[in-house]
C-alpha cells in the first residue's frame, strides 16, 4: 500500500485503521487540532510522533475528549 511517504508517517485512511475509527473521525480531529497532521505531496498526513500517544490509549472514544 505504501509508496512514496516515508514510514514516519500516516495517510488519513491508515491512521483511521490503526485507531480504530472511521477517517472522519480523523479528519475532524484534525480539524478541531486534537491530531497535529503535516502535508506532504500534496497529501495530509500524520506523522508517528502524534500517533504514538493515542496508540497508547486506544479504544472507544481515542480521539473524543
Amino acid at each position: 500500500m505504501r509508496t512514496s511517504l516515508s514510514a514516519s508517517a500516516h495517510t488519513v485512511r491508515e491512521t483511521a485503521w490503526l485507531l480504530g475509527v472511521d477517517r472522519s473521525e480523523v479528519c475532524r480531529a484534525i480539524r478541531l487540532g486534537k491530531l497535529h497532521a503535516e502535508r506532504r505531496r500534496g497529501q495530509t498526513v500524520i506523522p508517528v510522533s502524534a500517533l504514538v500517544p493515542l496508540l497508547a490509549n486506544a479504544g472507544p472514544g481515542v480521539l473524543r475528549d
